[in-house]
């Protein structure tokens, strides 16, 4: 019998080049290295584009500076002491006042007058940065600045997750959260704005995140699910968030009695555990993904980190209809 085919299969099956160890005659390949590495690869490829998108931001500014001053016959010190330095605006009496009373326990051993001094210059360098950002912007707006520094893109399936939209939006958000974290609970609203904004343009997904430290919250998420079986996942969501930790199996009980759930299908539901499986599906996904922290929400397989502001969603979600309106006339 000739073996020289079934031996030709085998090598092509795992290329010598894929095998990044052996022991005992047992092979241990790349993909198995990548499949165990991967939160930890998809964390690196994300800090590598941020790294490089920071210095990039950096060398536009100072170009951008430059050119700006050169049009104005200054250095570029003297432009910003006018376009920053003269624009940033005072910081008042009732702004230190305020920002004293925050932080005064956390200030040591200093005096009063010290505390006080120090909390206006932090205001002041904070107005500064803000000014400067602010200017950098308008610079980079006139001059009609394109960039080519791709983001990473990573694969978030949505599968059977809740979610609202059409299917077939342009732009997909997938939200990882955890319904213990105020920080998520801060990020409803702008979701709600991003609907109202974009309507049938975004579909928005949910997948759970419970993280360790938060003990109530693999609890809620089953309660979540549960509400989806009667058709009111997202009706529960904006409950458990609103709830500010009062998690409680008895208060998600009283959850589902005050959105009219039936309660016997509820509770068994709830009591039975079956939901539990699925949230740990996701918590592998928010793992894979190399996912520390939440809210984590990927656009389009874009990562945005954390509670972010309408307007961080906004631009991202204007530059993936932008692209996604520029590919479909090339095609």
């Amino acid at each position: 019998m000739n073996l020289a085919p079934l031996v030709w299969l085998c090598a092509a099956e795992t290329p010598a080049a894929d095998v990044l160890a052996t022991v005992e005659g047992t092979t241990i390949t790349r993909a198995a290295v990548e499949s165990r590495a991967r939160g930890d690869l998809a964390r690196l490829r994300q800090q590598d584009y941020e790294a490089r998108r920071a210095a990039l931001d950096a060398l536009i500014a100072e170009e951008l500076l430059k050119k700006e001053a050169s049009r104005r016959r200054l250095d570029v010190d003297a432009l910003l002491k006018a376009e920053v330095e003269a624009k940033a605006g005072p910081v008042t009496p009732e702004q230190v006042e305020a920002q004293w009373t925050a932080v005064r326990g956390r200030l040591g051993s200093r005096s009063e007058a010290e505390g006080r001094q120090l909390v206006e210059e932090n205001l002041r360098q904070q107005r500064l940065a803000e000014r400067r950002i602010a200017f950098v912007k308008e610079l980079w707006a006139r001059a009609g600045v394109t960039t080519r520094l791709a983001p990473p893109r990573f694969e978030v399936a949505v599968g059977d997750a809740p979610s609202r939209g059409p299917k077939d939006a342009p732009v997909t958000i997938v939200e990882f959260a955890d319904f213990e974290c105020p920080y998520c609970a801060r990020a409803v609203p702008t979701l709600k704005q991003i609907t109202e904004r974009y309507g049938d343009q975004v579909r928005i997904a949910f997948r759970d995140y419970p993280l360790p430290n938060h003990t109530k919250a693999p609890k809620a998420s089953e309660a979540a699910a549960c509400a989806a079986d009667q058709g009111q996942f997202w009706e529960m969501y904006e409950k458990l968030f609103a709830a500010a930790g009062k998690l409680d199996e008895v208060d998600l009980k009283r959850q589902a009695i005050d959105l009219g759930l039936d309660s016997a299908t509820f509770y068994e539901c709830l009591d039975s555990g079956r939901k539990a499986a699925g949230v740990r599906d996701n918590v592998a996904a928010a793992q894979g993904l190399g996912i520390t922290g939440t809210p984590a929400f990927y656009i389009n397989g874009r990562l945005l980190s954390g509670a972010q502001s309408f307007e961080r969603f906004a631009e991202v979600i204007d530059e993936e209809l932008a692209r996604i309106t520029s590919r479909s006339k090339t095609e």
